[in-house]
């Protein structure tokens, strides 16, 4: 017991010495940055509603390094890095050089390229003069590519916790969860030596998590948020050693993911943006609004704020548990060892989906305005010009599906590819399937506004090309070996047969699918919106699925959002039609409408005047708009 506590104190002393030094200095250089006029006012932008103070870094930097250089000097330890060796002096040069750009910044609101060009610097330093780098990891790595590499990681990581902290404590905690995280992965490597600057820096964050957790009475300030950055950027690369990726870049990455996921969804949110401005506005100077650099209000804690009602703490809370699953997806990985790929592929799974369902909505939406822009420009000249090159890049991308088949398709029924097979029987199979695809005539159909009869002629070609082409490798010499039985060709012209369908089918496919997936993203974009209206749709049969495809045919100018649906059908309930719940019937439809908050409710199917009727009369106590979608034959 003795033993373990004599090797604990050394801990112990830093995390305490730093969180006492913090929690005293934090609020003097609240009330000095105050007088000093260092103060987030309230604006469009902050999430603040009163004047607060920023520049908390001085705290937390004071409070972490006044605690390490006094272990330091105290018992004469140095950085203990393995294959590093890095004096604390030059942790503490560095660590200031990026302090002050980021006072400098709270103090005087610098460029940001200004800003940018000082992180580089100091990036670049931490590198030569600091001896940081990703040489020990791989120590083949030129130093040219070595030094790109170490500074996009520092500036990177930087700018990362720069643009996440904009809730009460939200950096702060992130940062708290990521530095345990690496002082875990060192421990379970049997290198507790080297996490005494882990257990200091924790030590300062808790200290000044005190005051900066919800409600703040002081922010940390671009001086805190890019110190915090570089040193939990640095400390991955202090620690590494050879054969480690896991510990020096795995669970650091996995640590900060998610300031680096907001960050990179920024850099493409913001980009999207820009290159949308640009082209709506040609003649007009680029303003701000332009800008890359620029902030806005989709970043992750903003999304989840609108999610939870604006509830700031519950908010940081779900990021500090994300942060957390991910540090212990790490941890796990460390533990398994060989079985380590599998839980990093399931932890890959689950990141997609929280990516694709929730995430990306706002960047997948920006994307298709951009995309939707280039394809509606008409003042491009050579627009027909492009619309007439599908027929040839289906011609061309069907060459490339039928030959890439056929040899799939060899291999799958491991048959042997020999050079007779590439020279002879390949063009013959690709040129009886593509004459198939001719005599169906599936390159004068617009499938754009294809049928089920379309894909039903495209499914017969595919089965007569597969035929044809079998029949003439089957009758061409020298192609299949004589043990091959006929049981084994007709499976293969099967393979052949379904393989080359489903691919040909998806690119004629895409299109419809594609305007759909943004449909869906636009609706999910709109619903947290309070300037758009909110239908309900009573019917559920063609007219609606005619009306739903106006809808999606008018995406970027849509204002309006179905949310469910009403049909007199009671086996209907409960079920989603494109993805739209079928609620109840006409008679359930007061109580939908304010359950809903539904604003307008439209008539999607065939009604005589009678019902009509009925329905403004069922309808009139909530007071909503009804329209009827109708389409009819008239004699003119």
């Amino acid at each position: 017991m003795t033993n373990l506590l004599h090797r604990l104190a050394p801990f112990a002393i830093v995390f305490f010495a730093a969180l006492a030094l913090t929690l005293v200095l934090t609020p003097i250089v609240r009330e000095i940055n105050r007088r000093l006029g260092m103060v987030d006012k309230p604006d469009p932008r902050r999430i603040n509603k009163v004047p607060i103070p920023r520049g908390g870094g001085i705290a937390l930097f004071i409070g972490l390094f006044g605690s390490f250089v006094a272990y330091v000097l105290a018992t004469g330890s140095r950085w203990v890095g393995s294959g590093v060796g890095m004096h604390p002096l030059r942790i503490v040069v560095l660590a200031l050089a990026v302090f002050l750009v980021g006072l400098a910044d709270d103090k005087w609101s610098l460029p940001p390229k200004l800003k940018l060009f000082g992180q580089i610097a100091v990036a670049f330093a931490t590198w030569a003069w600091g001896g940081l780098g990703f040489n020990t990891l791989w120590p083949t790595l030129p130093a040219a590519l070595d030094c790109v590499i170490t500074v996009f990681w520092i500036v990177g990581a930087v700018n990362a916790f720069n643009l996440i902290d904009g809730l009460d404590g939200l950096a702060s905690g992130i940062a708290l969860i990521a530095v345990l995280g690496m002082a875990g992965s060192l421990m379970f490597l049997g290198s507790p030596d080297q996490t005494i600057f882990h257990f200091a820096f924790a030590g300062a964050l808790v200290g000044f998590l005190r005051y900066n957790y919800n409600p703040a009475s002081i922010f940390l300030g671009d001086s805190g948020s890019m110190l915090i950055g570089f040193l939990l950027s640095m400390l991955p690369l202090a620690t590494q050693t050879a054969n480690s990726f896991l510990v020096s870049v795995g669970v650091p990455m996995l640590a900060m993911g998610v300031p680096i996921f907001d960050t990179s969804l920024a850099i493409l949110r913001r980009s999207i943006r820009h290159l949308i401005f640009k082209r709506e506005n040609r003649d007009a100077a680029a303003g701000d609004s332009a800008q890359v650099m620029t902030a806005d209000h989709d970043h992750l804690h903003h999304r989840i704020l609108r999610a939870t009602g604006l509830d700031q703490r519950k908010t940081a809370w779900i990021l500090y548990l994300m942060t957390l699953v991910a540090v212990l997806f790490g941890l796990s990985g460390i533990l398994l060892k060989s079985r380590a790929a599998g839980l990093w592929i399931v932890a890959f799974a689950a990141a997609c989906v929280i990516v694709f369902r929730d995430m990306a909505r706002v960047e997948l939406f920006d994307a298709g305005r951009l995309l939707a822009s280039f394809a509606h420009d008409r003042a491009r000249s050579n627009r027909r010009r492009w619309a007439k090159l599908i027929v040839p890049f289906y011609v061309v991308y069907d060459a490339m599906v039928l030959a890439g088949t056929f040899l799939v398709t060899f291999y799958t029924m491991q048959f042997p590819v020999t050079k007779t097979v590439c020279r002879v029987a390949l063009p013959i199979n690709v040129s009886a399937a593509f004459a198939a695809l001719v005599f169906f005539r599936t390159y004068v159909t617009v499938w754009s506004r294809a049928m089920t009869s379309n894909f039903v002629r495209l499914l017969l070609a595919c089965a007569f090309g597969a035929i044809l082409g079998g029949v003439g490798v089957y009758y061409t010499p020298n192609t299949l070996p004589d043990h091959i039985v006929t049981p084994a060709i007709f499976g293969a012209v099967l393979v052949n047969f379904l393989l080359s369908f489903i691919l040909i089918a998806a690119a004629r496919f895409a299109r419809p699918v594609v305007r759909d997936l943004f449909y869906s993203i636009d609706c999910s974009r709109l619903r947290g919106r309070k300037d758009v209206s909110r239908m309900l749709v009573y019917g559920a049969g063609l007219r609606y699925r005619s009306f739903r495809r106006e809808l999606v045919r008018n995406t970027a100018a849509n204002s309006r959002i179905i949310v469910g649906l009403l049909d007199d059908d009671v086996l209907m309930r409960g079920q989603y039609i494109g993805g739209i719940k079928v609620y109840g019937t006409l008679m359930e439809a007061p109580a939908i409408i304010n359950e809903l908050n539904v604003d307008a409710v439209v008539v999607a199917c065939e009604v005589s005047d009678q019902w009509l009727t009925v329905i403004r009369k069922t309808l009139a106590p909530t007071g909503v708009r009804i329209t009827h979608f109708n389409f009819t034959e008239k004699e003119i």
